[in-house]
């Protein structure tokens, strides 16, 4: 079987890996998944994700970047930072659940199954 796809950018040509390349690090991932449940103050995220400082500071200046995360600062005594999901983020929750169904179904099955030994 040949392929058409050009070796200098094999990954070019799939919507799937071009989206898991924006969203798809560990942290982006649990900090969107996260921010679902509403806007959150950068200490309450951290809290939550375990994320370090410098880690969640970075995450969330990429998913800014990106389109994905809004932040809201308040100014009043003490100064406060919030963050949301933008349009393009909440977008995503539809993804979030259907993954989350497809594990429910699927990973457990996997961790009920045992695990055949090869054979000697």
């Amino acid at each position: 079987m040949s392929s058409n796809l050009d070796p200098e950018k094999p990954l070019a040509v799939c919507p799937v890996i071009d989206s898991l390349e924006q969203i798809g690090s560990q942290w982006r991932l649990i900090v969107l998944h996260d921010l679902q449940d509403g806007e959150k103050r950068f200490n309450e995220l951290k809290r939550s994700t375990d994320a370090s400082s410098r880690t969640l500071s970075r995450v969330l200046d990429d998913l800014r970047k990106m389109g994905f995360v809004d932040r809201r600062l308040e100014e009043d005594a003490p100064v406060a930072t919030y963050y949301s999901l933008t349009p393009k983020g909440r977008s995503l929750c539809p993804v979030f659940e259907e993954i989350e169904s497809w594990a429910d179904e699927w990973l457990a099955a996997d961790a009920e199954s045992p695990v055949e030994s090869p054979p000697q």
